[in-house]
Parts: structure tokens; C-alpha cells; sequence
């Protein structure tokens, strides 16, 4: 494989999936401007995703470090149920990164939780 084709392929994947950097804070966008997403990528044996969680929708969880809350969530309930997050683009053609679908995440499929974080714009769900 090219070195070139290899640089753009893990470019995608970074930006595709959220690579974990430190812990994330962004601005929703103007319909939920008083609403924060907090991005985590969630790692399996098969695959890797990016979850968006709202500061309400953690604070309901419990108390604590995100990362801890979350997984306590998970083991204590066996699942959660959350919105996966990918990168698109808004009405103006800038990228950011946009809520895909409603997932379940299973206690038995996760192997590590890390923050994550995106030099794009998050959207919040709209539902």
C-alpha cells in the first residue's frame, strides 16, 4: 500500500471515528446552544465508535469522572443506550461531526472507554 494512500486512509479513520485525545467539550450549534456534547470512542474486540453523551444525559448516570460514570453505567445496567457519532458536513458544507444513529452498547462487547476529540463542530441529536 502507498505511503500516501496509507496517510489519507488513517486521516479518515481519525476523523471518522474520533481518534481519543484528551477529554472534549463542544458547543452543539445554535438550536442547542446551552446543550454540551462530550464524545467518547468506545473500543471492542471487532471495532471502534464514537458515542456522543449530552452533560444531562452523564449527570443522570451518576457523579464522578466521565469515563468511570459511563462505565459504571454499563456494567451496572449491562448496557446503555447512546448516539454514534461520525463526521458530515452542516447546511453550509463545513464538516462536523453529526449524530448517525441510536446504539446499544452491550457490557460484554466493550473493551476500553476513552475520551475523545474532534477539531469539528458537534451536532446534537435532534430528537
Amino acid at each position: 500500500m502507498s505511503t500516501a494512500l496509507t496517510r489519507r486512509r488513517a486521516l479518515l479513520q481519525t476523523a471518522g471515528l474520533g481518534l481519543a485525545f484528551a477529554g472534549t467539550f463542544a458547543l452543539a450549534g445554535p438550536a442547542a446552544a446551552q446543550e454540551r456534547i462530550k464524545l467518547f470512542k468506545f473500543i471492542t474486540t471487532k471495532d471502534e465508535i464514537t458515542i456522543g453523551v449530552t452533560e444531562a444525559e452523564l449527570r443522570a448516570m451518576g457523579i464522578g469522572e466521565d469515563v468511570k460514570v459511563l462505565a459504571q453505567q454499563i456494567v451496572g445496567t449491562g448496557q446503555i443506550t447512546v448516539w454514534q457519532y461520525s463526521v458530515g458536513r452542516d447546511a453550509a458544507g463545513k464538516l462536523q461531526m453529526n449524530p448517525l444513529r441510536r446504539i446499544a452498547i452491550l457490557k460484554n462487547d466493550t473493551m476500553r472507554i476513552e475520551p475523545a476529540t474532534t477539531p469539528y463542530a458537534i451536532a446534537a441529536p435532534k430528537s
